[in-house]
């Protein structure tokens, strides 16, 4: 095997990522190799290629939604084994005896903190090292290259689905139909939900109800929330937007006990308090998951065929994907293939 590896890093804050060789790392301890079949190139992104995190040190290889082959298996690591399909998500592991790791609150871990392709090295690349808390397993009929947005843009909207309150048969809505948003309706509709799909103009309405929208609101035409109050009021509103005053217009529409489910990072924006104490409602964060939740997810989407809708680009054309990402232009998400 070469002693080299290609990778695309961020020189510096706010610079264009660049190709380079480095040394083939070896795993420490609690840590594996990979080889890396492909990467998702994800919003999230942008925190390590504009140094938008606080303490973010340069270099850095981007990318938190990889999937790859280990190929090294560092000291006091059990149950991983060279060979292995294995995925990496945002989630960059947990030491297991901490006080929220022992509460089960592994996302939360006071000692292995940051975020894969943020605070250690991600997928852009084509070897990485992870913490064997971190991995999660691959089923065996997901394909590697296309299944890699299930590692952040998947697991992110099946988690916050599972924890939203909402029972079978009851009115989900799903704020945008894009990178997030078109995961999000088809794993709520697989889920029993009634989906209500929201988003603005008329145009994304066919491929809404393709993917199991059971109704759509055009926001371009009408208020939302009078509209989900229309079809009985929402049990959960996931919000995958980017837009504050999007996530505004939206909230007035949960029904009682309702709770919307924050997933898009947009800041602040006002909420009518009144409005949630009168109905027992939630305007509720959820952070993506851990290694479980996103072998959850990924045993989820192979078996009820849950799939992204994907634009494929090679690792050297990483900026050009990362642009084409930027420029919300993509149906709907972009993967870098790495093998």
């Amino acid at each position: 095997m070469s002693s080299k590896m290609r990778a695309v890093i961020g020189p510096e804050a706010g610079a264009k990522l660049r190709l380079q060789e480095r040394a083939i790392p070896d795993p420490g301890r609690h840590e594996v190799r990979i080889k890396v079949q492909a990467c998702g190139v994800c919003h999230s992104d942008t925190l390590t290629v504009e140094g938008h995190m606080p303490g973010l040190q340069f270099p850095r290889i981007p990318g938190h939604e990889v999937i790859g082959t280990v190929d090294a298996v560092g000291t006091d690591v059990e149950g991983w084994q060279s060979g292995t399909r294995v995925g990496v998500g945002w989630f960059s592991g947990a030491c297991g005896y901490c006080a929220p790791c022992r509460h089960g609150d592994a996302f939360a871990c006071a000692n292995i903190q940051g975020a894969t392709g943020v605070t250690r090295d991600g997928g852009y690349a084509t070897h990485m090292l992870a913490h064997a808390s971190a991995l999660a397993r691959i089923p065996a009929q997901l394909d590697g290259v296309e299944s890699a947005p299930l590692l952040c843009a998947g697991i992110t909207t099946f988690n916050a689905l599972r924890h939203c309150g909402a029972r079978p048969g009851e009115l989900v809505a799903i704020h945008g139909v894009g990178g997030l948003g078109h995961l999000g309706i088809q794993f709520a509709a697989r889920m029993g939900f009634r989906v209500a799909a929201v988003s603005r103009g008329g145009d994304k309405e066919s491929l809404a109800r393709s993917l199991g929208a059971h109704a759509y609101v055009d926001s371009a035409r009408g208020d939302p929330a009078a509209a989900l109050r229309e079809l009985g009021g929402a049990r959960a509103i996931l919000a995958t937007v980017t837009d504050a005053a999007a996530m505004q217009s939206i909230v007035g529409g949960l029904g009682s006990n309702g709770t919307m489910m924050v997933i898009g990072a947009v800041g602040a924006f006002p909420v009518d308090t009144l409005d949630l104490l009168r109905k027992r409602a939630a305007v509720k964060g959820w952070y993506s998951g851990t290694s479980v939740d996103s072998e959850d997810t990924l045993l989820f989407s192979e078996q009820t065929k849950v799939a992204s809708m994907n634009e494929i680009y090679p690792l050297e054309q990483a900026q050009a994907a990362y642009d084409r990402m930027m420029s919300g232009k993509a149906r709907f998400r972009v993967v870098l293939k790495v093998e």
